[in-house]
């Protein structure tokens, strides 16, 4: 039995809601994103929202054109409007990346994704840092100064991979950089400018950042970096399976940007994890599993002790980088599918965001938290082997001897949330029904309805202020407990022996 302390530990960090991604922008014009995107701030609250695509063609605001023998240049906002509209109606603001290249821009033909996002440096650099300087002027004008410079603005997508960013011509990426940089702040001294959001691989680019920063005199207002944990892709046909590494190994990338900045002109700026996920591809089945809700639980739980913020890529499976989905369930990042049903890991999210702000106790299976109410709660779930080497056991027990309220003795009700292989768990249900590639209405009716979590309540007795807490747990499972001190209001006169009339005893 684990003894909870009574007094805070600290405050439970949330960083783990600070952001999501998302797929490119222009995806939210679109109804079922929308409604994904309003379930998911119900339930859950993100601050912030990032993803591609802000420069491409898809939202068209780059549109060059020929006027009296000379190139010209009209700036278009009436996509990004609605977009960014959209997203504030919601309660989530952008988290803005600059890119990728508009076609009529670009120094070349390459382009990455099914959507065709160019990764070519501008053709005429004086053409790029007009649009730069276009649009965030326009958003200053349209929301506010003072709104704006809340919106951290980073500087395209992994450019240490050659298919983000041509050759992954480093000494070009630092020259985009700065002069993207400087026309930023031309705007507005005090709007946020960072990058260089490297993906995991990115060996040494983050030092000889910090020094090219250092030694050209740039803006840099925090660092962005990337984490991922599955090994190379295992291609089937729509899909792909990869290994995993342990998901202690997003902590470690985490922690990495903070501690190789040290001594540079970077150190103790704000790290954002602007992606993290266990598989980099949007077709491994792993995302769509209660295993994949148990992996995360641990990184979800202590992420804010490494960095200002990690951004889960992505909130919804309205996402087509490696074309359109071909199926309903198809291993797509996202919290939610396509039509709102949720998934094991948006349940992780959901419970976290039911959490309180004092931390009280954190273990390799649990954390306990306390609101400024009294109410407790307790997240907890099994250990997972991503090896898949060992089935794991079918049931994982947490002891816990939990301070509720101040009364020394008395009652606490007790309400727990479960998701596991077979409850709350969408993704099964699909698969029994035999993967339905795209199901009809009374089918999605019944993903939607094994989606639910497995709700129980009872009582359990106070002794000494403390309520002992069994929990046991099944395979892959995550479980929300609230513990709320018990007022009892029931009637002097109620007698449930009497409820079919009977006599007093």
């Amino acid at each position: 039995m684990i003894r909870v302390p009574a007094g805070p530990g600290g405050r439970l960090s949330d960083a783990w809601r600070s952001c999501v991604g998302t797929g490119r922008l222009d995806l939210a014009l679109r109804r079922d994103y929308q409604d994904s995107l309003a379930l998911l701030q119900r339930d859950i609250g993100f601050r912030y929202l990032r993803g591609h695509g802000l420069l491409s063609d898809g939202l068209g605001i780059h549109r060059p054109y020929e006027w009296q023998g000379v190139r010209r240049t009209h700036h278009s906002f009436t996509y990004l409007d609605q977009v960014i509209d959209a997203c504030l109606g919601l309660g989530i603001r952008p988290f803005l990346e600059l890119g990728f290249m508009p076609g009529a821009l670009a120094s070349g033909e390459q382009t990455v994704f099914w959507w065709r996002g160019n990764v070519t440096p501008p053709a005429d650099e004086k053409e790029w840092t007009g649009l730069v300087r276009a649009v965030l002027a326009h958003l200053v004008d349209r929301y506010g100064a003072d709104e704006v410079r809340t919106w951290p603005i980073e500087v395209w997508n992994e450019p240490d991979l050659p298919q983000f960013w041509q050759d992954a011509d480093e000494a070009a990426y630092h020259r985009l950089y700065e002069v993207t940089a400087h026309a930023v702040k031309e705007v507005d001294a005090a709007l946020q400018v960072g990058g260089p959001a490297l993906s995991p691989a990115a060996d040494g680019w983050l030092e000889r950042f910090a020094e090219f920063a250092e030694r050209r005199d740039v803006p840099v207002d925090f660092v962005s970096r990337h984490a991922y944990t599955s090994g190379p892709a295992q291609h089937v046909p729509f899909g792909v399976h990869q290994t995993l590494a342990p998901a202690s190994d997003l902590l470690d990338q985490f922690a990495a940007p903070g501690r190789v900045l040290e001594g540079t002109r970077l150190a103790g700026l704000p790290v954002h994890i602007t992606e993290f996920n266990s598989s980099y591809r949007p077709d491994n089945p792993v995302h769509d599993t209660a295993f994949h809700a148990a992996y995360l639980a641990p990184v979800v739980t202590a992420g804010g002790d490494h960095a200002d913020s990690f951004s889960y890529w992505t909130f919804s499976d309205v996402f087509e980088e490696t074309g359109i989905p071909t199926a309903l369930f198809h291993g797509g990042f996202g919290l939610l599918t396509h039509r709102q049903v949720r998934k094991p890991t948006y349940h992780l999210y959901a419970f976290m965001a039911r959490t309180g702000e004092e931390r009280l106790a954190r273990g390799d299976d649990h954390v306990v938290t306390r609101h400024a109410d009294g109410r407790v709660t307790v997240l907890a779930w099994a250990p997972v082997d991503e090896t898949g080497r060992t089935p794991g056991p079918d049931r994982h027990t947490v002891r816990l001897s939990v301070p509720v309220g101040t009364a020394p003795r008395g009652e606490a009700f007790v309400r727990r949330s479960s998701v596991d292989e077979e409850r709350g768990n969408a993704y099964t249900a699909w698969r029994h029904m035999g993967s339905p590639r795209s199901p009809k209405p009374a089918q999605l009716d019944v993903l939607h309805e094994a989606a639910e979590p497995a709700r129980g309540h009872h009582r359990l007795p106070v002794e000494d202020g403390r309520a002992d807490l069994t929990l046991t747990l099944a395979r892959h499972e995550i479980t929300l407990v609230e513990l709320t001190p018990l007022v009892d209001e029931t009637p002097p006169w109620w007698d449930e022996r009497r409820l079919l009339g009977g006599e007093a005893p």
